[in-house]
């Protein structure tokens, strides 16, 4: 036992001086919005509201759907709207909307009501889980071996920039207002697939040194989040 444990340690130090971050049990908050959406004006702050607590990870995908209003989103990537569009058939909604949270890739709401957002999260948080090892460096991803389900998994290279982000909206509905936004993602990437045999990507380099890198292991039929893995 103390052998077992000796190793685990050393593990961990080698991990740490190469900069391997492992996976941890995470909580994923994505928030869909639009700078053009008068109801979305106060759902970054509600996101923000989730980061002190240790385990959920909070996203912000802009979409430009709205952009047709007179605003045209200046952090929306057409990527963005795609991710949505695929929760939408996942979830079997009707359409898109803002804002819009979608918790694990499982659950979701709209970004109006903190309540309902904080209740999402808390059944996230209880559900069991056995997710599959991931360890992310600089330039390599390792994902360990595990129960992959039906469809396997998509692997999702996220970079974000954390904190909050400010923008001026001078026209459309939210004409003279300042939209702020929480933990922006810039660059969202699909490395590959997983389908529980482990398996290694390369990582390519970050456009902006200032952005956090997150991998996210995703069922690609019904869209829940299995892992992540963040950077060090």
């Amino acid at each position: 036992m103390r052998k077992a444990a000796l190793v685990f340690l050393l593990g961990v130090s080698w991990a740490a001086s190469a900069g391997v971050a492992f996976a941890l049990p995470s909580v994923v908050v994505e928030l869909f919005t639009s700078q053009g959406c008068s109801s979305c004006v106060r759902s970054g702050e509600l996101i923000a509201a989730l980061d002190p607590r240790p385990r959920v990870l909070t996203l912000t995908f802009p979409v430009g759907y709205w952009d047709y209003m007179g605003w045209r989103d200046t952090l929306a990537k057409p990527e963005f709207d795609d991710r949505q569009r695929a929760y939408m058939r996942t979830l079997a909604l009707r359409d898109v909307y803002t804002p819009q949270v979608v918790v694990d890739g499982r659950l979701q709401v709209a970004a109006v009501d903190s309540g309902a957002i904080d209740k999402l999260v808390k059944t996230a948080s209880r559900t069991p889980s056995d997710p599959p090892q991931v360890s992310l460096g600089k330039a390599r991803l390792t994902i360990g071996a595990g129960a992959a389900p039906g469809g396997g998994a998509d692997v999702w290279l996220v970079r974000y920039r954390p904190g909050d982000q400010s923008v001026r909206v001078l026209a459309g509905s939210n004409r003279g207002k300042t939209i702020v936004e929480h933990n922006v993602v810039r660059e969202l990437q699909r490395l590959g697939a997983w389908r529980g045999r482990p398996v290694r990507f390369h990582v390519p380099a970050s456009s902006d040194k200032d952005l956090k890198t997150v991998v996210i292991v995703q069922a690609v039929r019904s869209g829940r989040i299995l892992a992540v893995g963040r950077s060090s």
